[in-house]
């Protein structure tokens, strides 16, 4: 294991150290239970937006806090979901009065821990509603899930909602925004590689030379498929095709009912993609493949959609949602509409995210 760390058990917390340095005008560091919060919190009367997971998915999502987007993200151990009492001091510490909008990612642990620190939240007189991101169309259940996993599309919704906050939706209002975000949204993902955990020190999972694995998920989770190594194109068809010819999802989900005051099971669809439908198509690197090739996999992706009528009006390409030093990408495609353009254009300043400031 080579890595530029210097002991594993003290990853999460250097690094949490170097970017409160980093960026003392953005964000700030809270210890013991750790969170990142905006150096302006709490925001009075703004709708507060939080996310988290385990760490080894940088900039995801302590890398995205500050104005227009979070206003804290909790994070976990490298692969760790983060804790309940991590995520009860971030609500209270961002709190402005207008409640707090949880977005969590489809991992067993977050689902469960965000739910605990949302009850407790609650007892202590903090509105907070809760939106689970399950976008990821590799396979309907992983090992830290049921049903589809949340992966790409948590960026696009943090950057989204984080601007409806700034323009004042209140807290329904911006549950229904993520929701929204959420069923139009698809990913998927594939590696060249595994990756190390610092604390194991060694490879999640193998590949041989000539292999790759197709629908992994951001853990080293396993995917559709393992193949021998194709070309860029057909590797990027092969995602591409998935996520726009996948059908319509339906599931049930866990949410909060705020007038019955209780958890209420919600079914919810998600809608196909269909010509004449505009998009955001979101390039992703897992961490460790080279800048070149991103656009490579942008050019092919771009041909995919214009074949299928989907007409490209924003893009994001970069390592936004990572897996250590993994070598892959995950595409992600949103449907978009006017609404959805003018948030994903508002101004964002943060440490891994930022434009139009």
């Amino acid at each position: 294991m080579k890595k530029l760390i210097n002991k594993p058990e003290d990853v999460v917390r250097e690094e949490l150290e170097g970017m409160a340095l980093a960026f003392p005008d953005m964000i700030k560091v809270h210890f013991d239970p750790n969170f990142v919060y905006r150096a302006d919190a709490p925001v009075k009367g703004k709708v507060a937006v939080i996310s988290g997971g385990g760490s080894g998915h940088e900039p995801m999502h302590g890398g995205f806090v500050g104005v227009g987007m979070l206003d804290a993200a909790c994070p976990g151990q490298v692969f760790t979901s983060p804790t309940p009492d991590q995520m009860l001091e971030a609500t209270k510490m961002v709190d402005g009065g207008a409640g707090v909008l949880h977005i969590v990612k489809n991992y067993s642990g977050d689902i469960m821990n965000f739910e605990m620190a949302a009850d407790m939240a609650r007892s202590e007189g903090i509105r907070v509603l809760s939106v689970i991101i399950d976008d990821d169309v590799a396979v309907k259940d992983s090992l830290y899930t049921q049903g589809r996993r949340g992966v790409g599309t948590t960026v696009l919704a943090e950057k989204i909602c984080g601007a409806a906050a700034e323009k004042g939706y209140d807290l329904k209002k911006l549950a229904d925004l993520c929701r929204k975000v959420n069923i139009n949204g698809r990913s998927m993902g594939m590696a060249l590689t595994p990756c190390t955990v610092p604390m194991a020190g060694k490879p999640t999972f193998t590949l041989g030379e000539d292999e790759m694995e197709i629908g992994i998920g951001i853990h080293g989770e396993p995917g559709r498929e393992r193949m021998k190594l194709k070309t860029a194109d057909e590797i990027t068809e092969m995602l591409a095709l998935s996520i726009i010819e996948d059908p319509p999802y339906r599931r049930t989900m866990r949410e909060w009912d705020e007038a019955k005051e209780e958890w209420v099971d919600v079914t919810l669809e998600d809608p196909p993609f269909k010509a004449g439908d505009q998009v955001l198509a979101f390039v992703n690197s897992m961490g460790g493949t080279p800048v070149i090739e991103l656009p490579i996999v942008y050019r092919k992706l771009h041909q995919v959609c214009e074949k299928k009528g989907l007409k490209i009006v924003r893009n994001l390409i970069g390592p936004y949602i990572t897996s250590l030093e993994m070598q892959g990408c995950s595409i992600t495609l949103l449907k978009m509409d006017d609404e959805l353009i003018k948030l994903w254009d508002a101004p964002v300043k943060t440490p891994g995210l930022r434009w139009g400031m």
